[in-house]
């Protein structure tokens, strides 16, 4: 199967980017380099083409109480104009993807989900939708995302909309035009822990506004960033990444996601065994930690105690631009998951040290 293309993908060609497949999209990997793009995102401002992720409107006088049914978190929280950081549950435990739920009016609202599980969640919801009856339309082709983040994205995005971006708080967004461009999605939210906004639009407009935040970001540095460095970004802020933190064999209580598990907000998919989970504790969990030699750990090495046991496997790492010192995600079992364990990576059959801290890590 021949890899899809957003529409800025000649874009980030001519800016000579490094592309590489990606949840079945060619993706720029980076640009500049890594650690100066994520320096960037920390210090001054960054943009990067996200329009490989999926977009799923649900509307109709169902669609609140579909969405109560098969996502985590409490659709009844939700006023128009806020957004909400919620999963579904596959209905074994497990974790069918995460995403971030819109509620655009009173029966519509808005999914941005996984590039890698956009068909999966629209069949997922067709499944359960034959006893709800809301509308489904999948707008993923249509739809192009550009996330401008870091300390200077409000100032560089200020400058292009006529929307006071300091009256729309953290997850919240509103609808607004963007050099001239309208009906724009101007959300307050953002993968990288440094502030920003993620601006949702047709496909036609991707260039014309990736030139004009460019330009308006010049003033403050702002360059182009890509996949590789916005994962160290959620990375150093301990944010899950879908197929490598969470799955559909992790629940979202062993995944550190109870604070969005609301499991006494009434029948749900899974919320009895989550209920049960939450009750009487996980035997696993994933944690963060720090590698306390100079060692980078990687995704599947396993973690092991101070007697060589297997005690669970990492599922996120990287060497943290920020700190210098490797830095990872990995679920481990009971009782190695308090704040403060030593515990080893297993690099080359070396057990490497490293201790279980507190998220996130910057």
């Amino acid at each position: 199967m021949s890899e899809k293309r957003t529409a800025l993908y000649d874009k980030h060609v001519s800016l000579g980017a490094k592309i590489v497949p990606f949840a079945g999209f060619e993706m720029p990997v980076q640009y500049s380099g890594v650690t100066e793009e994520h320096f960037a995102v920390r210090e001054n401002v960054g943009i990067f083409d996200v329009s490989h992720m999926g977009q799923i409107i649900v509307e109709g006088p169902a669609a609140k109480d579909l969405l109560q049914f098969v996502t985590t978190n409490d659709v009844n929280a939700l006023e128009i104009g806020k957004a909400q950081y919620t999963c579904f549950p596959n209905g074994n435990g497990g974790i069918v993807d995460d995403f971030i739920l819109y509620k655009m009016g009173d029966e519509k609202y808005f999914l941005a989900v996984n590039a890698s599980n956009i068909d999966k969640d629209f069949s997922h919801l067709q499944k359960f939708n034959e006893k709800f009856g809301a509308t489904l339309t999948n707008i993923s082709d249509e739809t192009s995302l550009i996330a401008i983040q870091g300390p200077k994205a409000t100032e560089t995005l200020q400058k292009l909309t006529n929307k006071n971006l300091s009256e729309i708080p953290y997850y919240h967004f509103a609808m607004g035009t963007v050099d001239g461009v309208s009906d724009v999605i101007i959300s307050n939210t953002g993968y990288t822990g440094s502030g920003g906004f993620e601006i949702y639009f047709k496909n036609e407009y991707a260039e014309k506004l990736w030139d004009a935040l460019t330009e308006a970001g010049a003033e403050f540095n702002l360059i182009p960033c890509g996949l590789a460095s916005r994962d160290t970004l959620r990375l150093e802020k301990g944010f899950c990444l879908y197929g490598n933190d969470i799955d559909d064999t992790t629940s979202p209580m062993e995944a550190g996601l109870a604070w969005i598990t609301k499991v006494d907000k009434g029948d749900f998919v899974d919320g009895e065994l989550y209920r049960k989970q939450k009750e009487e504790g996980v035997t696993r969990k994933l944690v963060g930690f720090e590698m306390q030699e100079k060692a980078i750990p990687r995704h599947d090495y396993p973690v092991v105690d101070l007697e060589g046991n297997v005690i669970g496997k990492v599922t996120s790492g990287t060497m943290s631009p920020m700190k210098k010192v490797g830095i990872g995600l990995a679920y481990v079992d009971k009782p190695h998951f308090k704040i403060g364990t030593e515990i080893f990576i297993q690099i080359r059959n070396k057990n490497v040290p490293a201790k279980v801290v507190k998220l996130p890590f910057v």
